[in-house]
């Protein structure tokens, strides 16, 4: 007997997966994968091969899913299905927070209190097939649709097979998806499989306010998170011009790098959104007289063809700018402060470096050995920390034993990376398309716009061909924790590179108190699209 295979049964799972909290780093995010095991073990196919369906374990104890589903005839030929089913917190959802789970309720409480949300929402709510909560759109709905497939599989409705991969962790660290790279290798490697694509059904996204497109995505875009530590000069607040503020050199850092164009990576012409600022603070702690002489100041930053190595140098290039900035402020105001006192004006100059440079004098001062046992001391006494603010601590710790190069700015990278991935040149992948946009055009009356790279961050990034296939060499230098609690299993990744893919449903508002799904387009449309899809992928 068929489960997920109407609207309406479709619809209750989904309800039924939002209702289990699986926020990012919870006890329900680890609690999760037994649902879809559960649910999973009851389907003849595996009653009959339970061998092939898998809880994989990450190194930090949660899991991943895995299940497989042959062809009825044997073949090589594979698609691989990946979805993700953690959620962002519900902090936003205020007054309605204790119902961010319950899809319906939701859905039903927003009906009776219209008046109180944007007009957008009201639109939505008022064409009556839209429904409501945290991971209603992101991305348990397809996850969903994945699980009806993955039902037909079993059925014998494909001539290839399906791998279904259902990773935690993707809104933060993708330890899950970087624990199942290793897992397809495996796979790949003992059954001969002939990855045909890896398909991924995040939900679309917007490209600005009020965008009604629908899309269909033939990559992942790129995301780096480039850090600066600004090393001033202690002083006290009664003799400023004795030393350099460190909040002054962070907040000049962040205005060279805030919303800079020039720091937008470009795909044939079109612009990735700008870099913009994570985190500013100062390092000091608690209260005294002292002023802040260690600040940092930490960006998200997207990738599309640019290497690794090439936005290093830009990313320098805009710290030096900073530097000589700090420096002419600092001087026009001591000029003008020595001129009132009848004093004599100090004058700064502030070295740019990046990590890697920063951790060699360390090591030239204190020897190699003695650097790496500090390190691993620091990473666990503060084990409890999460990776930015672990990465911010070794580079400041280091650069305090460093203190006689003060002042200095110090680029590093803080996790996580995400490669760009890109699939729009493969063959297959632009037949396979067009034939879903043809599909969508003469029987749904729906256009879906190709878009070279998803923009909403997936963990596509760790499976597919690489946008730049140029040396990490400069991430794993200036990646305070790199092998020290966080890698990427690059040799994989090249050993897999498998072309990528990204259909998913119409949503609204990602990672909002407003998250709301098309359930008509999601289980209706969408799940016939991706049949045709899957379809023309297992041709020749």
């Amino acid at each position: 007997m068929a489960m997920w295979q109407t609207k309406e049964a479709m619809t209750d799972l989904l309800c039924e997966m939002v209702r289990i909290p699986s926020i990012s780093g919870s006890q329900a995010e680890k609690d999760f994968p037994e649902l879809i095991i559960k649910k999973l073990s009851e389907m003849d196919y595996f009653l009959q091969h339970p061998d092939d369906l898998q809880q994989l374990f990450a190194e930090d104890g949660r899991s991943l899913v895995s299940a497989f589903v042959r062809a009825p005839e044997p073949t090589a030929k594979t698609v691989i299905l990946f979805s993700h089913f953690d959620v962002v917190d519900i902090k936003d959802f205020g007054k309605w927070q204790d119902s961010a789970f319950e899809v319906k309720a939701l859905t039903q409480q927003f009906y009776r209190e219209m008046d109180r949300l944007p007009q957008s929402v009201r639109e939505d709510l008022a064409s009556g097939h839209w429904l409501f909560g945290r991971g209603s759109m992101d991305m348990k709905s397809g996850l969903a649709v994945h699980l009806s497939l993955l039902e037909m599989a079993s059925q014998g409705t494909f001539s290839g097979n399906l791998l279904f991969i259902s990773v935690p962790d993707e809104e933060a660290n993708s330890v899950g998806m970087r624990a199942a790279v290793p897992h397809l290798l495996q796979l790949k490697n003992k059954y001969n499989l002939d990855y045909r694509v890896a398909l991924n059904s995040e939900p679309m996204f917007s490209l600005y306010p009020g965008d009604d497109h629908h899309y269909i995505y033939t990559g992942s875009i790129g995301k780096i998170m480039p850090g600066f530590l600004c090393c001033g000069k202690e002083t006290h607040v009664g003799e400023p011009f004795s030393g350099l503020n460190s909040n002054l050199m962070a907040s000049l850092v962040t205005a060279e790098i805030e919303l800079n164009t020039d720091l937008c990576d470009q795909d044939e012409g079109k612009p990735a959104p700008p870099p913009t600022n994570l985190i500013q603070k100062g390092l000091k702690s608690g209260y005294s007289v002292q002023t802040p002489h260690h600040s940092v100041t930490l960006f998200n930053l997207f990738l599309l063809e640019r290497s690794i190595a090439e936005l290093s140098e830009l990313l320098l290039r805009k710290a030096t700018s900073a530097a000589r900035k700090i420096e002419a402020l600092y001087h026009d105001e001591a000029e003008k402060y020595a001129k009132r006192t009848g004093s004599s004006a100090s004058h700064q100059t502030v070295r740019v470096q990046t990590f890697d440079q920063l951790i060699h004098e360390a090591e030239r001062s204190l020897g190699k050995e003695k650097v790496a046992q500090m390190i691993d001391a620091w990473i666990n006494q503060y084990r409890s920390m999460d990776d930015r603010g672990l990465s911010i601590l070794i580079v400041d710790q280091l650069a305090a034993y460093c203190n006689t190069l003060a002042p200095m700015i110090i680029l590093f990278y803080a996790p996580p990376f995400y490669p760009a991935v890109q699939s729009h040149h493969h063959q297959r992948i632009q037949a396979t398309v067009k034939k879903i946009q043809d599909h969508a055009q003469n029987v749904y009356r729906t256009k879906l716009i190709e878009q070279h790279y998803f923009s909403g961050i997936s963990d596509l990034s760790y499976i597919g061909v690489p946008a730049n296939r140029s040396s990490m060499d400069q991430l794993r230098g200036n990646m305070p924790l790199w092998n020290h609690g966080y890698s990427i299993p690059f040799t994989e990744i090249e050993a897999l590179s498998v072309p990528v893919l990204n259909l998913g449903p119409v949503g609204r508002d990602p990672h909002q108190w407003t998250e709301r799904l098309d359930v008509d387009f999601a289980f209706g449309p969408l799940k016939e699209l991706l049949i045709d899809g899957i379809h023309e992928l297992f041709k020749d």
